[in-house]
């Protein structure tokens, strides 16, 4: 093996990818903050296309962070939880959320500056 080659990099890569997508943090934080919810009650609070969070959860079910459990009544009942694996998940997303919500004004401010300096490029090419 090449020096400087991480042999597990393809896989971490393959669970980053899911984990750490913007439907699949907003989808764990929601089920850690309200235990168990239902399909429409995710929407609701993520404001999430009906076709992103059928994906996302299909996804999150296969990789046992997120169970579905499908009551056969009339109109059918599906509701959505954590799996063990998936509360293992919490306190990192929880970490990401806040500090998210801890530098939104620097990043808020560095996008304004950013933004700024690309208007004032474009007026002068």
């Amino acid at each position: 093996m090449a020096q400087g080659q991480c042999p597990e990099c393809g896989r971490i890569n393959e669970v980053l990818s899911r984990v750490g997508d913007r439907w699949s943090v907003l989808i764990v934080i929601s089920l850690a903050q309200y235990g168990v919810l239902r399909f429409n009650e995710l929407k609701r609070h993520l404001g999430i296309s009906q076709r992103m969070l059928s994906l996302t959860l299909r996804e999150l079910e296969r990789d046992g962070l997120v169970s579905r459990t499908y009551y056969p009544t009339i109109p059918p009942k599906v509701e959505y939880a954590l799996t063990p694996l998936g509360e293992s998940f919490r306190e990192p997303v929880k970490a990401l959320g806040l500090w998210a919500l801890e530098h939104l004004p620097v990043i808020d401010a560095a996008r304004a500056e950013f933004d700024a300096a690309a208007e004032a490029e474009k007026k002068t090419a």
